[in-house]
C-alpha cells in the first residue's frame, strides 16, 4: 500500500512539473523562440517550428529576427513538401518584411515551390501553366535577376512536360478514333522550339504503371468496350 502511495505522488509531482514547465513557455527573449524553431527544424519536427515562430510573431511583433524567420519557415515547409504551406510563408514575408532583393528572392522561391509540387505534371495540368505564368512575370519584373538561369530551366522542363502531356492526351483522341481532336493538340507545342516528336516522356515507376500504364495505354485497356460509334459515328464529326 506504501509503495502504491508513493508511486502516485511520484507521478503527481512529474504531473505537476510538466504542466509548470508548459507555463512557463511564454514571455520569452525573441531569440529564445528563434532558437527553439531552429532546434526543431533542425530535428524535422516542423509542428513545433511552427508553434515557436507564432510565439516570436506574437510576442515579439517588431523583432528584426521575423524577417529571417519567416523566409526559414517557408524553406523548410518547402524541404518537407508542404509546399502550401511555404507559399503561405513566403506570402507573409512579400506583404511584411520584403525589401526589393528579399522580394525578388521570395518570388523566386514562390516559383520553385510550384515547380518542386509537381512531380507529376499529367495530374495537375493547371499548375503547370500557372508556374509557366509565374516564370514569365519574374523574368519581366526581374530582368537581370541572378535567378534567372534556375528560372529558365523550371521553365523549360514544364514546356517539355506540357508538351508530352499534349500528345498523350492527343493519344487518347486517336484510341476514341477522333483524329481531328488528336491533330489539334498535336499542333499545339507550347513553344515553337518544341518538336514534340523528339520528346522523351519521363519513365514512369513501375508501381505506377502497373495501374496507370506508361502514358500511352493501360493494363486495363482490354477490358474498356470500343466506343468510336457512340464518341464518334465518323471523321467528319465536330471534334
Amino acid at each position: 500500500m506504501m509503495i502504491r502511495i508513493v508511486m502516485m505522488a511520484a507521478m503527481t509531482l512529474l504531473f505537476l512539473s510538466g504542466c509548470t514547465k508548459e507555463l512557463d513557455e511564454y514571455n520569452k527573449p525573441a531569440d529564445y523562440w528563434y532558437e527553439k524553431m531552429i532546434t526543431a527544424i533542425s530535428d524535422g519536427n516542423l509542428e513545433k517550428a511552427d508553434s515557436a515562430f507564432s510565439s516570436l510573431q506574437s510576442e515579439h511583433i517588431a523583432s528584426p529576427l521575423l524577417s529571417e524567420a519567416t523566409l526559414i519557415m517557408a524553406q523548410a515547409h518547402m524541404a518537407y513538401e508542404e509546399y502550401l504551406l511555404s507559399e503561405h510563408f513566403l506570402d507573409e514575408y512579400n506583404r511584411r518584411y520584403a525589401t526589393q532583393a528579399g522580394r525578388e528572392y521570395a518570388e523566386f522561391l514562390k516559383i520553385k515551390s510550384k515547380f518542386l509540387a509537381l512531380p507529376d505534371p499529367g495530374r495537375d495540368q493547371g499548375l503547370i501553366d500557372e508556374t509557366l505564368r509565374g516564370a514569365r512575370l519574374f523574368k519581366v519584373s526581374y530582368p537581370h535577376s541572378v535567378y534567372t538561369p534556375l528560372v529558365n530551366t523550371m521553365e523549360t522542363q514544364l514546356h517539355l512536360a506540357k508538351a508530352t502531356l499534349n500528345e498523350q492526351i492527343a493519344g487518347l483522341y486517336d484510341r476514341l478514333g477522333k483524329p481531328k481532336g488528336a491533330t489539334v493538340y498535336r499542333n499545339s507545342a507550347p513553344v515553337t522550339w518544341i518538336d514534340p516528336s523528339e520528346v522523351q516522356a519521363a519513365k514512369i515507376p513501375w508501381y505506377r504503371e502497373m495501374f496507370e500504364g506508361d502514358g500511352t495505354s493501360s493494363w486495363y485497356a482490354f477490358m474498356i468496350p470500343n466506343t468510336r460509334s457512340v464518341v464518334s459515328m465518323d471523321d467528319n464529326t465536330t471534334n
